[in-house]
């Protein structure tokens, strides 16, 4: 019965222990590198939807 009791509250206590180690890891800044990863494909989806939205026009005869 011991043994139940030991298990269990070193199962708690790891629980806790992750928990916090994933919670401060949430608040974690993203690194400046990956926020400037995101910023170059969102500036290349925005450039290829700006040049579908030409050929678009094109294609229907709208612009040259």
């Amino acid at each position: 019965m011991a043994d139940s009791r030991n298990n269990t509250k070193q199962a708690q206590v790891i629980d806790e222990n992750l928990k916090r180690v994933y919670q401060d890891m949430l608040n974690e800044d993203v690194p400046d590198r990956f926020l400037d990863l995101l910023s170059q494909l969102k500036a290349q989806d925005t450039d290829e939807g700006d040049e579908g939205e030409t050929a678009g026009a094109v294609r229907r005869g709208e612009g040259a």
